[in-house]
């Protein structure tokens, strides 16, 4: 008697190639076409604060006309202020801050060509303050 391996078993087992043996390609006739295909992984979530950002980025135009009339009329109303101001003789430094962050955000196009002419207007008058001021 001859003993083969740690606990008498012999290297090659019978099932191992009773299995290999048995294997052959699957098939499972004649079922149909499936309607819809899946893909075996599930769908990925957007990660990262970039790829928010790209979802968010797009805007409808009427919303990109809103912020545009919004920028013209805080351009104006910060030229009312100036304008209030060195007539009561007061020149506020904070003023003429608040005029440079305007001519800053008049500097987008709103899609509407008739808008971005009067808020070039808007942009030329205030930078034509910010040189009176020395700015």
């Amino acid at each position: 008697m001859q003993i083969y391996g740690p606990n008498g078993t012999s290297l090659s087992s019978p099932a191992t190639t009773a299995r290999r043996a048995s294997s052959t390609t699957f098939s499972l006739g004649d079922v149909g076409t499936t309607a819809e295909t899946r893909s075996a992984a599930p769908p990925r979530a957007a990660s990262g604060i970039d790829a928010l950002l790209a979802m968010q980025g797009v805007e409808d135009p009427t919303e990109r006309r809103k912020r545009s009339i919004a920028r013209g009329r805080t351009a104006l109303d910060v030229l009312d202020d100036l304008k209030i101001g060195l007539l009561a003789g007061s020149f506020d430094s904070t003023t003429v801050a608040r005029l440079r962050t305007a001519a800053a955000d008049l500097k987008a196009t709103s899609g509407d060509p008739g808008l971005d002419q009067v808020l070039s207007e808007i942009e030329l008058r205030v930078e034509v303050e910010l040189a009176k001021a020395g700015q």
